[in-house]
C-alpha cells in the first residue's frame, strides 16, 4: 500500500482544572515547552503539522502553524478529534495531546506504519489494567464519519472512536516496549504535582512564546 500523506495534529485543549487553569502545554520540561517537545515528535513522523486549539492566544503560541478551532466548544476530546480529521481534509492524522512531554517520533512513526498497512485507527495501550491512549494515536480519514455519528448520539469520550471503528488496532506489549518505556512515552501531565515529579516548571511570562 502506498503511504498517504499524514497530518500531525497537536491537540492543545482541555480545561486544565487540575492545573489551576493554566495552559499545560506551555509548561517547561528540560527547558522546552511540553508542546514543542510533542511538535518535534510530530515533525519527525508526519508530512505537515497543525494545532487544534480554542484558546484565542494559540496563534501567538505557535507562529507559523495553522491553528484550527472546534466548531463548537465544550463537547469534549472526541470533538477535538473531529476537528483534527476535518482539518486534514481526508488525509490520515497522527494526534498528540500537548501535555505529553516524552512522546517520540519513533513511537509515532510506528503508529503511522501500522495504519498505512490498512488499519482505520492505531492506538497504543499501556498499563495494568490495559489503558488505551486515544489522544496519542493514528486515525485514517474515514474516521471522520464515525466521529460525526458518535457526536450525534451525544458521545464525548475520545476512546469511543477507537472502540467503534472497524479495522482499528493497537500497539502494546513487547511491540510498544521496543520503542521505550511505555509509561514514560505515554505520560501526560495532568497536575502541578505531575510536573514537579519530572522536574518541570511553569513558564515565566516570556517563556510562553515558541523558542
Amino acid at each position: 500500500m502506498t503511504p498517504s500523506r499524514c497530518v500531525g495534529v497537536l491537540l492543545a485543549g482541555g480545561a486544565a482544572r487540575r492545573f489551576r487553569g493554566m495552559p499545560k502545554g506551555l509548561a517547561l520540561v528540560d527547558g522546552l515547552r511540553i508542546a514543542d517537545r510533542a511538535l518535534a515528535a510530530l515533525r519527525g513522523a508526519t508530512d505537515r503539522q497543525i494545532v487544534v486549539a480554542n484558546d484565542p492566544r494559540a496563534a501567538r503560541w505557535f507562529p507559523g502553524l495553522r491553528t484550527v478551532k472546534d466548531a463548537e466548544e465544550g463537547l469534549g476530546p472526541l470533538h477535538g478529534l473531529r476537528t483534527a480529521l476535518a482539518a486534514a481534509e481526508g488525509a490520515p492524522v497522527l494526534v498528540v495531546a500537548w501535555d505529553m512531554p516524552f512522546v517520540t517520533a519513533a513511537l509515532l512513526t510506528a503508529l503511522r506504519q501500522e495504519g498505512e498497512r490498512g488499519a482505520t485507527a492505531v492506538v497504543p495501550v499501556v498499563g495494568t489494567p490495559p489503558r488505551a491512549e486515544p489522544l496519542c494515536a493514528y486515525y485514517g480519514g474515514e474516521a471522520l464519519m464515525a466521529c460525526d455519528a458518535l457526536l450525534g448520539r451525544g458521545e464525548r469520550r475520545a476512546a469511543a472512536l477507537f472502540e467503534t471503528l472497524p479495522g482499528a488496532t493497537t500497539v502494546r506489549g513487547a511491540d510498544l516496549e521496543a520503542l521505550g518505556d511505555p509509561a514514560r512515552l505515554l505520560l501526560s501531565i495532568d497536575t502541578l504535582e505531575d510536573l514537579s515529579t519530572i522536574g518541570g516548571r511553569l513558564p515565566d511570562g516570556e517563556d510562553t512564546a515558541r523558542r
